[in-house]
């Protein structure tokens, strides 16, 4: 009988051991994961903060693009580099409807594709 209670009692330190084992090694992988989690958010967050920056950073390129293109300035730099430039004639404009990408494309590739097929000359040799 003694031996069947010692039995019993070890079997149930082994489960407790086993149960404790599992809970802990549970617990130690949710405390990871949720490190990770945050690991990732702050890399989230980093890189949206940089990204704000860069947008930012373009906006305010864009607007000083925009300033320096403005009519009046572009008059204000010609008279006072003394760029003696005039302002383009009707004429001297060529208005685009098509896509320009499209249009430059062709225009480069024109040679490349042409309509004509090329003539093709086969040599054949028969052996006897």
């Amino acid at each position: 009988m003694k031996n069947n209670s010692h039995a019993f009692v070890n079997q149930l330190f082994v489960c407790l051991l086993v149960t404790l084992c599992v809970g802990g090694t549970i617990g130690i992988g949710t405390v990871w994961m949720r490190h990770q989690i945050s690991v990732t958010a702050n890399a989230n967050r980093a890189l949206a903060a940089r990204l704000a920056e860069f947008e930012r950073h373009l906006a305010e390129t864009k607007t000083l693009l925009e300033r320096a293109q403005r009519p009046d300035e572009l008059r204000r730099l010609n008279t006072d580099f003394r760029l003696g430039l005039v302002l383009a004639s009707e004429a001297q404009v060529m208005h685009v409807t098509e896509d320009p990408v499209r249009r430059l494309a062709a225009r480069a590739n024109r040679g490349l594709f042409g309509d004509t097929p090329a003539p093709v000359t086969l040599t054949i040799a028969l052996q006897p």
